[in-house]
């Protein structure tokens, strides 16, 4: 019975501990889609109500918390490049995923930052991002042979046209929210295939290498923290 005792205490404290792991890693998505990855753990400890020594029990390293968000968001991203490339219209599909990747990054800068910096580096965002390419350059040369797009469309310019649109629709996010969908449907329209021959465009695309090393240089960064 003694041992009984003495042994009652550690399962609230288990569960306890268990509630705060669950309330940090809540707390840094909040953090870190508002503010970025740059957010220190100090931040994150207020926001979720513990002190900054809870904190870093559970998480030395911030590089731990990234860690923990990472499956998550990756999975989210998958499942919407397939649910593109599964479209019977290539074109529904295109539409699809812009719309849906570009709602998802200016919502959440953490989802940039891991997609487009340092962080980017990290094996399983490695090994997703390689299975994004080639499903969406399918669902490009798709709407070409639909001829919903124009002949000249690469998958290299879905790609940078979501980053300029993400750029514009960061940049007025505080006024008005939806405002990237006007840009994005400007763009959507220059995909199209038009009766007449479409303008032809003054330099090449870019290839996948070029498209690569732009990735690794910078990122699209307009919210100010």
């Amino acid at each position: 019975m003694t041992t009984e005792l003495r042994s009652a205490p550690a399962r609230p404290l288990r569960a306890d501990a268990e509630r705060n792991r669950l309330r940090i890693v809540q707390a840094a998505a909040e953090v870190f889609a508002r503010r970025g990855l740059d957010a220190g753990l100090d931040e994150i400890a207020r926001h979720a109500g513990v002190g900054t020594g809870t904190v870093y029990r559970r998480f030395p390293d911030k590089s731990l918390l990234i860690e923990a968000l990472i499956e998550q968001r990756m999975a989210v991203l998958e499942d919407l490049v397939e649910r593109a490339a599964a479209t019977e219209s290539a074109w529904d599909g295109l539409v699809l995923f812009l719309e849906g990747f570009v709602e998802r990054l200016i919502a959440d800068r953490a989802l940039m930052d891991m997609l487009f910096t340092d962080c980017g580096d990290n094996e399983l965002i490695a090994d997703r991002r390689s299975r994004f390419g080639p499903l969406l350059a399918e669902l490009v040369e798709r709407a070409k042979a639909q001829g919903t797009v124009r002949p000249d469309l690469s998958v290299t310019d879905v790609a940078m046209a979501q980053f300029m649109i993400t750029s514009a629709g960061s940049l007025g996010v505080d006024v008005r929210p939806d405002l990237w969908r006007r840009q994005l449907g400007i763009v959507l329209d220059g995909f199209r295939t038009r009766r007449d021959a479409p303008t032809p465009l003054p330099v090449e695309p870019m290839s996948i290498d070029e498209f690569t090393e732009v990735c690794g240089q910078s990122t699209p960064r307009s919210r100010r923290g």
